[in-house]
């Protein structure tokens, strides 16, 4: 008899449904054999499987087993397997009715004595069996509230196999798993109004947050460069439900989501200096997001940007400019979100002084230059504000006097932010930051005398067309904040004046 149940594995941050077959003839000699490119966790299910059935209490009779996994020409990998094939294997020996398991899908693995233990990437599967229409979702406990972000379809979390196989043949009711409120996202318990002085970074932080453009600070130690970059996400607007399902996708198949239900804080990554650039791109056997992934929709941080590899930056172009990230390998080829805004801190030179004048730099001109040149100009053009942050006098420290608060700011970026929702609805732009080509010449129209002022800032400062690309989309935040519907000389005067690298004022 042959028995077809339905279950999924992950491509990237997405599934695709895969087809679990059972064949069991009664006839020959008793053997199991698995097929469709099966990978070795799956292979080695069939011990774990076997093992849980005996201590169960099913009694599977000897007979010729023959698995099928199709498609047979993708690649399967994990645990997730386990269950469906359990399963199968009881509903093709007529220990439970066929029909019973029919337009179910099904991921969890088994331990030796039959309990359900949580695989990752159950939400993408969750969402493919909404889209398959399918009569249910049967997933380990600890995997329930994950599934039941998808929505639209009904999660059943047994505890173990025997309670499946019960509920399945309609001798046990369970209740479906209730999806978590989304909640309005983790408090921040960084303030902005924390940071005395730095009035000129925490205006280009706003500029950044609202436009979602990437930001370097460049200064001495002690400046407050890692204090700032700490308080973005207190200024960033909260997640959209659509934006806070991308991101759960992901820590749901980077193994990160511990059991919890729907991400809703805005993701802020800080890799640390020494991490390869496969840690930062993704890939991997078998392969994972990495750190550009799981800053999706969020913030990554590079603390001490000159420190980094030269591979593991430039790495970032494409995701930079793309919004995603492309990893094609031997064995895979696999593609995954990457849409992050990159803030980034660095010291001036290698002593870290020479911007400030309280203290010697000793590094010569050879040795700054060998420190810059860690940056290629292709990675600086990306980052559309450069920004220096100056040594803070003990004025500033003393005084009383610090700004306003991250809730303050965070209004004004939200403003911003909605009229860029009104503007570019219907169309691929979410934020200024993804203006180009037409819609850069639509949404950022300047009048002759501004034409003419941004010609001078381009030949006098040796621009390239992507830095010249990058102030309108940065002058265009800034008249966005400002109310004003069209781009005037002070917004683009304050967009060149936010690339201190390009004037050399560093």
């Amino acid at each position: 008899m042959v028995v077809q149940l339905a279950c999924g594995a992950i491509q990237g941050v997405d599934a695709f449904r895969v087809d679990l077959e059972v064949d069991f003839s009664r006839q020959g000699m008793p053997s199991f054999v698995m097929v469709g490119l099966a990978e070795g966790a799956v292979r080695e299910s069939r011990e774990r499987v076997m093992k849980a059935l005996q201590n169960s209490g099913f009694r599977l009779p000897p007979g010729r087993i023959t698995v099928n996994l199709a498609p047979a020409d993708r690649r399967k990998e994990g645990s997730a397997y386990d269950l469906p094939l359990a399963i199968g294997l009881l509903a093709a020996a007529g220990i439970l009715p066929a029909e019973s398991v029919k337009g179910w899908f099904f991921s969890a693995e088994l331990s030796l004595d039959g309990r359900l233990k949580p695989v990752p990437g159950v939400l993408p599967v969750a969402l493919l069996a909404r889209e398959e229409k399918a009569r249910g979702f049967i997933v380990a406990p600890d995997n329930g509230a994950e599934a039941a972000i998808a929505e639209g379809i009904d999660v059943f979390a047994p505890r173990t196999l025997g309670e499946a196989a019960d509920f399945l043949a309609g001798r046990l009711s369970l209740s479906p798993v209730e999806p978590a409120p989304m909640a309005d996202g983790e408090e921040c318990f960084f303030d902005l109004a924390e940071v005395k002085g730095q009035e000129r970074a925490k205006r280009a932080m706003e500029v950044a947050a609202a436009g979602a453009h990437n930001l370097l600070f460049i200064g001495p130690p002690g400046s407050g460069k890692t204090m700032l970059a700490r308080r973005m996400s207190g200024i960033l607007p909260p997640l959209s439900r659509e934006e806070a399902l991308e991101v759960t996708k992901i820590y749901s198949v980077a193994r990160m989501l511990d059991g919890r239900g729907l991400v809703t804080a805005r993701p802020f990554r800080t890799p640390h200096h020494s991490d390869s650039s496969v840690s930062i791109i993704g890939g991997g056997v078998p392969p994972h997001p990495g750190e550009v992934s799981l800053a999706h929709r969020g913030v990554l941080f590079l603390d001490e940007l000159p420190e980094f590899q030269r591979q593991a930056l430039e790495v970032l172009r494409q995701p930079l400019e793309q919004g995603r990230v492309f990893i094609s390998r031997a064995a895979y080829a696999v593609s995954y979100p990457a849409d992050f805004m990159l803030l980034a801190a660095m010291n001036p030179c290698p002593c870290g002084y020479r911007t400030d004048p309280r203290h010697e730099c000793t590094c010569t001109a050879q040795a700054v230059a060998r420190y810059r040149a860690k940056l290629s100009g292709p990675l600086l053009d990306r980052i559309d504000l450069h920004v220096e942050v100056p040594a803070v006098s003990y004025e500033d420290i003393r005084s009383g006097h610090s700004g306003p608060g991250s809730a303050e700011v965070r209004e004004r970026v939200i403003r911003a932010r909605e009229v860029q929702t009104a503007r570019y609805k219907g169309t691929n732009c979410r934020t200024n930051a993804d203006l180009s080509g037409r819609m850069l010449e639509e949404y950022c129209r300047l009048g002759s005398a501004e034409h003419e002022f941004l010609g001078r800032a381009v030949d006098a400062l040796a621009l390239s067309a992507r830095a010249c690309t990058r102030i309108l989309r940065v002058a265009r935040t800034i008249a966005d904040l400002d109310g004003a519907a069209d781009i005037a000389l002070a917004h683009l005067a304050e967009a060149i004046s936010c690339r201190v690298l390009d004037r050399g004022q560093v």
